[in-house]
């Protein structure tokens, strides 16, 4: 495990300065905010959506990790956020500007203009999409309503976080990809059902042995069983 560890330091300080950001359009005008770590050389793409009143800044521990894995990771404000890390969400700030709705909801259209932009500009052979709380269950349902081109998805603590308390799980039904759920041990009865409804043949579920944390935050190293999760995130990505 330490051999692990000081692999992804390795590749932490080599991939950092690969970090850029950049911005792109949702199809409402509002503009998108979105950090590139680059794994160059790779041509397989991880796209990262955050937790609940937070930025894209969750994942800047996370991306460099990823990319010593050989993914370029996309990490994306949604209009629905706030700050963590010393990063602010610009997307949320300029949906506010332009008189936008910033509900859960809302951000499910800077999902689908996140992965067309990747799409359409890197041409992927590879593309994961990841979420984190309310955006775990977005991910889902991006996958259940349109699989195409997506080849896997991780869902950390996904629930109903909606008006509608079946909203991600009739969109479930449909979804046919490599699928990775996993949170908090105490979370599990927030998302069973949802799981439950996945008809994929490669859905995969994970809960540590200790209380765990919520959304993508339980990767930080800041929390003694960070690498019981990064073994199960590792162990999905290898079968995708």
């Amino acid at each position: 495990m330490k051999q692990i560890c000081t692999l992804f330091l390795v590749f932490f300080t080599c991939y950092i300065h690969s970090q850029k950001t950049i911005t792109y359009n949702a199809t409402d005008g509002v503009t998108i905010t979105a950090d590139f770590y680059e794994a160059k050389g790779s041509n397989q793409f991880i796209i990262l959506f955050h937790q609940a009143g937070w930025s894209r800044g969750e994942y800047k521990e996370i991306a460099p990790k990823l990319n010593a894995l050989g993914y370029n990771c996309l990490a994306v404000d949604q209009r629905s956020g706030g700050a963590v890390n010393g990063v602010q969400n610009e997307t949320n700030a300029m949906a506010k500007k332009k008189g936008k709705k910033t509900e859960f909801v809302d951000a499910f259209q800077d999902l689908e203009a996140s992965i067309a932009y990747v799409k359409e500009t890197y041409h992927p052979k590879k593309l994961v999409i990841w979420g984190s709380s309310y955006s775990s269950s977005l991910v889902l349902k991006y996958v259940g309503e349109y699989p195409d081109g997506i080849n896997g998805v991780l869902s950390f603590s996904p629930g109903e976080y909606f008006e509608d308390k079946k909203f991600i799980t009739k969109s479930a039904s449909h979804i046919k990809i490599p699928v990775f759920i996993t949170s908090a041990q105490n979370e599990k009865k927030n998302w069973s059902a949802i799981y439950d409804a996945i008809p994929s043949t490669k859905k995969h579920f994970f809960l540590p042995k200790t209380k765990g944390n919520h959304g993508s935050r339980a990767l930080w190293a800041k929390f003694s069983d960070h690498d019981e999760y990064w073994q199960a995130v590792k162990a999905f990505i290898e079968i995708i």
